[in-house]
């Protein structure tokens, strides 16, 4: 007796043959994603910087207001922060240190140059010198 089991050559089936071809679907309803998403960043990195009550008051108090170079400088610096992934970052200017919420683009806080020497900054996870 013979235990051995053959199994013969399977019978040849017809290939199959390919499908018409399906029309592509048009994008024309709406943007390709890489633009709609650099609308997107465009709009967010035009928004204006605002200033917390309490970096107010710090400006105030030190009796500092930023020109419109230093806010020009101060916007790109928050642009390019956020173009980098970063939340929290520290604005270093000449004269004073600004702690900015990349996200809300937000000063949370402002110090002046006679106090920033022994200032300690936290929860920054990026620095930008101007």
């Amino acid at each position: 007796m013979n235990n051995r089991i053959f199994i013969g050559p399977r019978p040849l089936q017809p290939a199959m043959q390919p499908g018409p071809a399906q029309p592509q679907q048009s994008r024309e309803s709406g943007p390709a994603p890489a633009n709609a998403f650099k609308q997107v960043l465009d709009s967010v990195l035009t928004q204006p910087i605002k200033f917390s009550g309490h970096a107010q008051e710090r400006l105030a108090a030190s009796r500092r207001q930023l020109t419109e170079a230093e806010m020009t400088g101060l916007t790109r610096a928050v642009d390019q922060a956020a173009q980098k992934g970063s939340r929290d970052a520290l604005v270093l200017m000449k004269d004073m240190a600004l702690v900015v919420s990349v996200k809300n683009r937000t000063v949370i806080t402002a110090v002046d140059g006679d106090r920033m020497k022994d200032n300690i900054f936290t929860n920054i996870d990026s620095a930008v010198i101007l």
